[in-house]
Protein backbone atom coordinates (compact mmCIF):
# COMPACT_ATOMS: atom_id res chain seq x y z
CA UNK A 1 0.00 0.00 0.00
CA UNK A 2 1.09 3.49 -0.74
CA UNK A 3 1.33 5.58 2.45
CA UNK A 4 2.70 8.65 0.82
CA UNK A 5 0.88 11.67 2.26
CA UNK A 6 -0.27 13.77 -0.99
CA UNK A 7 -2.53 16.93 -1.34
CA UNK A 8 -4.93 15.76 -4.17
CA UNK A 9 -6.44 16.97 -7.14
CA UNK A 10 -9.91 17.89 -6.21
CA UNK A 11 -11.97 14.61 -4.67
CA UNK A 12 -15.04 12.72 -5.75
CA UNK A 13 -16.46 14.01 -2.19
CA UNK A 14 -15.88 18.14 -3.60
CA UNK A 15 -18.01 17.14 -6.95
CA UNK A 16 -20.46 15.59 -4.84
CA UNK A 17 -20.77 18.35 -2.22
CA UNK A 18 -20.49 20.77 -5.37
CA UNK A 19 -23.98 20.13 -6.13
CA UNK A 20 -26.16 22.96 -5.85
CA UNK A 21 -28.28 23.22 -3.03
CA UNK A 22 -31.71 21.43 -3.40
CA UNK A 23 -33.23 22.83 0.10
CA UNK A 24 -34.49 26.06 0.39
CA UNK A 25 -35.78 28.09 3.42
CA UNK A 26 -39.53 27.74 2.11
CA UNK A 27 -38.81 23.83 1.59
CA UNK A 28 -36.77 23.57 4.81
CA UNK A 29 -39.81 25.22 6.96
CA UNK A 30 -42.28 23.00 5.23
CA UNK A 31 -40.54 19.79 6.41
CA UNK A 32 -39.97 21.47 9.87
CA UNK A 33 -43.81 22.39 10.31
CA UNK A 34 -45.12 18.82 8.77
CA UNK A 35 -43.05 17.26 11.63
CA UNK A 36 -44.38 19.69 13.94
CA UNK A 37 -47.89 19.21 12.92
CA UNK A 38 -48.80 15.78 11.69
CA UNK A 39 -46.17 13.96 14.04
CA UNK A 40 -43.12 11.86 13.27
CA UNK A 41 -45.11 8.84 11.92
CA UNK A 42 -47.04 10.29 9.57
CA UNK A 43 -44.31 12.29 8.64
CA UNK A 44 -41.91 9.62 8.30
CA UNK A 45 -44.69 8.17 5.70
CA UNK A 46 -44.20 11.18 3.49
CA UNK A 47 -40.78 10.33 3.19
CA UNK A 48 -41.78 7.61 0.54
CA UNK A 49 -42.72 10.15 -2.46
CA UNK A 50 -39.56 12.07 -1.57
CA UNK A 51 -37.09 9.08 -1.80
CA UNK A 52 -38.92 7.49 -4.23
CA UNK A 53 -38.15 10.86 -6.36
CA UNK A 54 -34.71 10.64 -5.28
CA UNK A 55 -34.36 7.72 -6.65
CA UNK A 56 -35.40 8.21 -10.14
CA UNK A 57 -33.74 11.53 -10.26
CA UNK A 58 -30.40 11.40 -8.53
CA UNK A 59 -28.72 9.37 -10.86
CA UNK A 60 -24.93 9.64 -9.10
CA UNK A 61 -26.06 8.87 -5.86
CA UNK A 62 -28.14 5.33 -7.19
CA UNK A 63 -24.82 4.21 -8.64
CA UNK A 64 -22.74 5.19 -5.45
CA UNK A 65 -25.80 3.58 -3.75
CA UNK A 66 -25.14 0.33 -5.76
CA UNK A 67 -21.33 0.16 -5.87
CA UNK A 68 -21.30 0.49 -1.69
CA UNK A 69 -24.47 -1.65 -0.92
CA UNK A 70 -22.63 -4.81 -3.44
CA UNK A 71 -19.33 -4.35 -1.15
CA UNK A 72 -20.66 -4.07 1.92
CA UNK A 73 -23.57 -6.36 1.57
CA UNK A 74 -21.43 -9.39 -0.30
CA UNK A 75 -24.49 -10.25 -2.39
CA UNK A 76 -26.70 -8.66 -5.06
CA UNK A 77 -28.18 -5.59 -4.70
CA UNK A 78 -32.03 -4.53 -6.22
CA UNK A 79 -33.36 -1.66 -6.47
CA UNK A 80 -35.46 -1.52 -3.37
CA UNK A 81 -32.28 -2.07 -1.98
CA UNK A 82 -31.15 1.59 -2.96
CA UNK A 83 -34.26 2.53 -1.96
CA UNK A 84 -34.78 1.65 1.71
CA UNK A 85 -30.68 2.84 1.28
CA UNK A 86 -32.23 6.23 0.46
CA UNK A 87 -35.10 6.16 2.98
CA UNK A 88 -32.57 5.69 5.73
CA UNK A 89 -30.88 9.00 5.11
CA UNK A 90 -33.90 11.17 4.73
CA UNK A 91 -35.16 9.35 8.23
CA UNK A 92 -32.21 10.63 9.81
CA UNK A 93 -32.89 14.25 8.02
CA UNK A 94 -35.87 14.24 9.88
CA UNK A 95 -34.92 13.08 12.74
CA UNK A 96 -32.43 15.78 12.69
CA UNK A 97 -35.29 18.29 13.07
CA UNK A 98 -36.67 16.25 16.85
CA UNK A 99 -33.11 16.03 18.23
CA UNK A 100 -32.05 19.62 17.40
CA UNK A 101 -35.20 20.93 18.98
CA UNK A 102 -35.15 18.39 21.91
CA UNK A 103 -37.48 16.18 21.65
CA UNK A 104 -35.28 13.36 22.87
CA UNK A 105 -38.08 11.25 24.60
CA UNK A 106 -39.58 10.60 20.58
CA UNK A 107 -36.26 8.07 20.37
CA UNK A 108 -34.51 5.22 21.74
CA UNK A 109 -30.84 5.33 22.49
CA UNK A 110 -28.88 2.91 23.11
CA UNK A 111 -25.23 3.85 24.05
CA UNK A 112 -22.75 1.42 23.86
CA UNK A 113 -19.25 1.95 25.50
CA UNK A 114 -20.76 4.86 27.91
CA UNK A 115 -18.05 4.21 30.42
CA UNK A 116 -15.39 5.62 27.94
CA UNK A 117 -16.94 9.18 28.45
CA UNK A 118 -17.41 8.91 32.27
CA UNK A 119 -13.64 8.19 32.81
CA UNK A 120 -13.19 10.80 29.60
CA UNK A 121 -14.80 13.22 32.29
CA UNK A 122 -13.39 12.28 35.35
CA UNK A 123 -10.02 13.09 34.74
CA UNK A 124 -10.83 16.52 33.17
CA UNK A 125 -8.94 16.06 29.94
CA UNK A 126 -10.17 17.03 26.57
CA UNK A 127 -10.49 13.96 24.02
CA UNK A 128 -10.95 13.74 20.10
CA UNK A 129 -14.50 11.74 18.91
CA UNK A 130 -13.38 10.47 15.57
CA UNK A 131 -16.50 9.47 13.30
CA UNK A 132 -17.96 9.01 9.42
CA UNK A 133 -20.56 10.00 7.42
CA UNK A 134 -21.78 6.59 8.83
CA UNK A 135 -25.23 7.14 10.31
CA UNK A 136 -26.57 10.16 12.17
CA UNK A 137 -23.89 12.89 13.43
CA UNK A 138 -26.73 14.75 15.32
CA UNK A 139 -27.63 11.94 17.58
CA UNK A 140 -24.03 12.32 19.02
CA UNK A 141 -24.63 16.48 19.23
CA UNK A 142 -27.59 15.77 20.47
CA UNK A 143 -26.45 13.83 23.13
CA UNK A 144 -24.18 16.60 24.50
CA UNK A 145 -27.23 18.52 25.25
CA UNK A 146 -28.72 15.69 26.93
CA UNK A 147 -26.05 14.58 28.90
CA UNK A 148 -24.86 16.65 31.94
CA UNK A 149 -20.85 17.25 31.80
CA UNK A 150 -20.58 16.30 28.52
CA UNK A 151 -19.06 19.31 26.34
CA UNK A 152 -18.51 18.83 23.16
CA UNK A 153 -16.89 20.59 19.95
CA UNK A 154 -17.67 19.83 16.84
CA UNK A 155 -15.31 20.42 14.00
CA UNK A 156 -17.57 20.90 10.78
CA UNK A 157 -17.68 22.29 7.40
CA UNK A 158 -20.48 24.51 7.18
CA UNK A 159 -20.02 26.71 4.16
CA UNK A 160 -21.81 24.42 1.56
CA UNK A 161 -25.35 24.10 1.98
CA UNK A 162 -25.96 27.23 3.62
CA UNK A 163 -29.48 27.20 3.41
CA UNK A 164 -29.88 23.92 5.37
CA UNK A 165 -27.34 24.70 7.42
CA UNK A 166 -29.24 28.46 9.02
CA UNK A 167 -32.55 26.24 8.60
CA UNK A 168 -31.44 23.46 11.29
CA UNK A 169 -28.82 25.88 13.46
CA UNK A 170 -32.25 27.76 13.78
CA UNK A 171 -33.64 24.56 15.87
CA UNK A 172 -31.16 25.21 18.34
CA UNK A 173 -28.71 27.80 18.41
CA UNK A 174 -27.14 26.43 21.28
CA UNK A 175 -26.00 23.19 19.27
CA UNK A 176 -25.05 25.60 16.39
CA UNK A 177 -22.55 27.96 18.83
CA UNK A 178 -20.54 24.53 19.38
CA UNK A 179 -19.42 24.38 15.64
CA UNK A 180 -15.46 25.17 14.76
CA UNK A 181 -15.35 25.58 11.41
CA UNK A 182 -12.37 23.56 9.97
CA UNK A 183 -10.66 26.58 7.38
CA UNK A 184 -9.85 29.67 9.40
CA UNK A 185 -6.86 30.70 11.13
CA UNK A 186 -7.63 30.18 14.87
CA UNK A 187 -9.05 26.90 13.92
CA UNK A 188 -6.12 25.04 15.89
CA UNK A 189 -6.08 27.38 18.48
CA UNK A 190 -10.17 26.61 19.10
CA UNK A 191 -9.71 22.95 19.14
CA UNK A 192 -6.47 23.22 21.36
CA UNK A 193 -8.59 26.03 24.19
CA UNK A 194 -11.44 23.17 23.37
CA UNK A 195 -9.64 20.09 24.60
CA UNK A 196 -7.60 22.03 26.88
CA UNK A 197 -10.86 22.98 29.06
CA UNK A 198 -11.97 19.13 29.02
CA UNK A 199 -14.46 19.33 25.98
CA UNK A 200 -14.49 16.92 23.68
CA UNK A 201 -13.91 17.67 20.21
CA UNK A 202 -15.65 15.59 17.18
CA UNK A 203 -14.98 15.19 13.66
CA UNK A 204 -15.95 12.78 10.94
CA UNK A 205 -12.77 10.92 9.36
CA UNK A 206 -14.15 9.85 6.04
CA UNK A 207 -14.27 11.69 3.85
CA UNK A 208 -11.74 14.40 1.85
CA UNK A 209 -12.34 18.00 0.69
CA UNK A 210 -10.12 21.00 -1.23
CA UNK A 211 -6.83 20.80 -0.26
CA UNK A 212 -7.07 18.30 2.78
CA UNK A 213 -3.49 16.03 2.83
CA UNK A 214 -4.37 12.21 2.10
CA UNK A 215 -3.58 9.26 2.67
CA UNK A 216 -4.79 5.83 1.13
CA UNK A 217 -6.28 2.36 2.85
CA UNK A 218 -8.05 -0.46 2.19
CA UNK A 219 -11.91 -0.29 2.66
CA UNK A 220 -14.22 -3.17 1.82
CA UNK A 221 -11.33 -5.19 -0.56
CA UNK A 222 -10.54 -1.84 -2.59
CA UNK A 223 -8.13 1.06 -2.09
CA UNK A 224 -9.91 4.59 -1.36
CA UNK A 225 -8.24 7.72 -0.63
CA UNK A 226 -8.86 9.15 3.26
CA UNK A 227 -8.17 12.47 5.02
CA UNK A 228 -4.47 12.61 6.63
CA UNK A 229 -6.09 15.64 8.86
CA UNK A 230 -7.77 13.76 11.60
CA UNK A 231 -4.57 11.27 12.68
CA UNK A 232 -2.13 14.49 11.96
CA UNK A 233 -4.50 16.82 14.44
CA UNK A 234 -4.72 14.01 16.86
CA UNK A 235 -0.44 13.81 16.90
CA UNK A 236 -0.74 17.78 16.87
CA UNK A 237 -3.33 17.78 20.38
CA UNK A 238 -1.85 14.82 22.36
CA UNK A 239 -4.68 13.59 23.26
CA UNK A 240 -6.67 10.73 23.59
CA UNK A 241 -9.34 9.93 21.04
CA UNK A 242 -12.39 7.65 21.06
CA UNK A 243 -14.07 6.58 17.79
CA UNK A 244 -18.10 6.76 17.54
CA UNK A 245 -20.32 5.58 15.47
CA UNK A 246 -24.00 6.60 15.73
CA UNK A 247 -26.42 4.03 13.84
CA UNK A 248 -30.20 4.48 12.79
CA UNK A 249 -31.59 0.84 13.23
CA UNK A 250 -35.12 1.76 12.09
CA UNK A 251 -38.31 2.75 13.79
CA UNK A 252 -37.47 5.27 16.78
CA UNK A 253 -33.97 3.39 17.41
CA UNK A 254 -30.65 4.73 17.57
CA UNK A 255 -27.29 2.58 18.85
CA UNK A 256 -24.43 4.96 19.47
CA UNK A 257 -21.04 2.82 19.71
CA UNK A 258 -17.96 3.87 21.44
CA UNK A 259 -14.63 2.73 21.05
CA UNK A 260 -11.33 3.00 21.95
CA UNK A 261 -8.87 4.20 19.91
CA UNK A 262 -5.37 5.93 21.30
CA UNK A 263 -4.51 7.45 24.08
CA UNK A 264 -2.20 9.49 22.05
CA UNK A 265 -0.82 9.79 18.61
CA UNK A 266 2.46 10.01 18.08
CA UNK A 267 4.43 9.80 14.84
CA UNK A 268 7.96 9.71 13.97
CA UNK A 269 9.20 12.62 11.72
CA UNK A 270 10.80 10.23 9.62
CA UNK A 271 8.07 7.88 9.10
CA UNK A 272 5.56 10.31 9.45
CA UNK A 273 3.11 8.99 6.29
CA UNK A 274 3.48 5.74 6.78
CA UNK A 275 2.51 5.85 10.37
CA UNK A 276 -0.31 8.14 9.57
CA UNK A 277 -1.63 5.05 7.14
CA UNK A 278 -1.25 2.89 9.14
CA UNK A 279 -3.19 4.80 11.81
CA UNK A 280 -6.19 5.27 9.49
CA UNK A 281 -5.98 1.76 8.33
CA UNK A 282 -6.71 1.06 11.78
CA UNK A 283 -9.37 3.33 11.91
CA UNK A 284 -11.00 2.36 8.38
CA UNK A 285 -11.16 -1.27 9.77
CA UNK A 286 -13.80 -0.17 12.47
CA UNK A 287 -15.43 1.51 9.81
CA UNK A 288 -16.09 -1.50 7.74
CA UNK A 289 -17.24 -3.10 10.78
CA UNK A 290 -20.13 -0.86 11.34
CA UNK A 291 -20.41 -0.49 7.60
CA UNK A 292 -21.18 -3.97 7.40
CA UNK A 293 -23.29 -4.00 10.49
CA UNK A 294 -25.59 -1.33 9.46
CA UNK A 295 -25.02 -0.69 5.30
CA UNK A 296 -27.72 1.18 4.98
CA UNK A 297 -26.63 4.08 7.47
CA UNK A 298 -23.56 4.73 5.01
CA UNK A 299 -24.47 8.30 3.71
CA UNK A 300 -21.39 8.88 1.45
CA UNK A 301 -23.79 9.18 -1.95
CA UNK A 302 -20.61 9.67 -4.59
CA UNK A 303 -17.77 7.04 -6.24
CA UNK A 304 -15.82 6.18 -3.18
CA UNK A 305 -13.09 4.07 -4.08
CA UNK A 306 -10.23 5.52 -6.38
Amino acid sequence: MISEIVSPKRSEADRWVSVPERGTPASLGLIAWIAERVGRPLARLLLFPITIYFLITAHTARRASYEFLKRARGSSVHLWHVLRHFYYFAATILDRVYLLRGEFDRFRVTIHGKELLQRQNENGKGCILLGSHLGSFEVLRALGVMQRGFSLKVLMDTAHNQNISRFFDGLNPTIADTVIAPDRPDTLIRARESLDAGCFVGMLGDRVFGADKTTRCDFLGAPATLPAGPILLAAMMHCPVILFFGLYRGGNRYDIYFEHFADEIVLNREHRAEETQSWMQRYVARLEHYARLAPYNWFNFYSFWD
